[in-house]
């Protein structure tokens, strides 16, 4: 069966789906995106996705293309077209098209807005939550601006191919300062010898994540000690146990940094309960 996705008020074959040349999202990365999960038809925290999606086109002034009811509802057609029961969907917003130039259009043109949906391999992710990845780290060479969930993506996608190359999952992020900002496409996680579980605070160094806001939730309500600041590199391959969050994988245990053990190898106890409060609460 063809894909199908939705492109400006239109449902058609993801084969054919296209947006004008003179797209700003196209010339500029002018546009941002969200991801939402979905399991067995039912979305993940998407009130929140939504939320975000609109914090971010209001950093960049740009206009929402529907409402949120609206969105709700092409979600549900596309991942109802596509017959699939457990993925993700994405959705991307650009200012729209117009002549190229760098100062935004006058007038305003009409957003461009592209969803789509894909299934997720469950089996997959199971194991790699069962067995724990690898993560390399890298320069944080990003714009000052990541609390915006922006499409212009070459750092973290350059960054993200070095940890593939070097056969790890994922890269974490590290400032001037040697700290650990965030993944390429998640957040960061540690757990210290005495069992506090740490995270970045939010700043524009990192993006809220959706699921980072859950996980801080539930460890909470669990009555789990935790604190928002940051940490070092250095800390961070001494911690007890380490793991990345995100939509797509929830808490995904982080057994290496840069080639230094962590956790004995295993996914700890921390960040399994926390994955099994999270597939609960899902």
């Amino acid at each position: 069966m063809a894909r199908i996705a939705y492109v400006n008020g239109f449902y058609v074959p993801l084969r054919s789906a296209a947006v004008h040349v003179e797209d700003r999202g196209f010339q500029f990365a002018d546009s941002v995106y969200e991801v939402c999960a979905f399991s067995d038809g039912r979305f993940v925290d998407e009130q929140a996705h939504l939320e975000r999606l609109e914090k971010s086109l209001q950093s960049i002034d740009a206009a929402m293309p529907m409402s949120f009811a609206g969105l709700k509802l092409v979600f549900r057609e596309v991942v109802r077209k596509n017959r699939i029961q457990s993925g993700i969907v994405y959705c991307q917003v650009t200012r729209g098209q117009a002549r190229r130039d760098h100062a935004f259009p006058d007038p305003r043109p009409v957003p461009t807005m592209v969803v789509m949906a894909k299934s997720v391999p469950i089996a997959t992710l199971d194991a790699r939550r069962r067995i724990g990845v690898a993560v390399t780290l890298h320069p944080d060479e990003r714009w000052a601006r990541c609390n915006i969930k922006s499409t212009g993506l070459l750092p973290n996608v350059l960054a993200k191919q070095s940890a593939r190359a070097a056969g790890a999952y994922e890269a974490w992020f590290v400032d001037e300062d040697g700290n650990i900002t965030e993944g390429t496409s998640t957040n960061a996680w540690i757990v210290t010898k005495d069992g506090k579980l740490i995270t970045r605070p939010l700043d524009q160094h990192i993006l809220g994540g959706v699921t980072r806001a859950t996980l801080l939730a539930l460890a909470n309500a669990e009555g789990m000690p935790v604190e928002e600041r940051k940490f070092s590199s250095a800390e961070a391959k001494e911690a007890r146990e380490a793991f990345s969050s995100a939509s797509t994988i929830g808490a995904l245990p982080v057994i290496s940094i840069d080639g230094t053990r962590i956790s004995d190898g295993r996914p700890g106890a921390v960040t399994c309960r926390l994955n099994e409060l999270y597939r609960e609460r899902a």
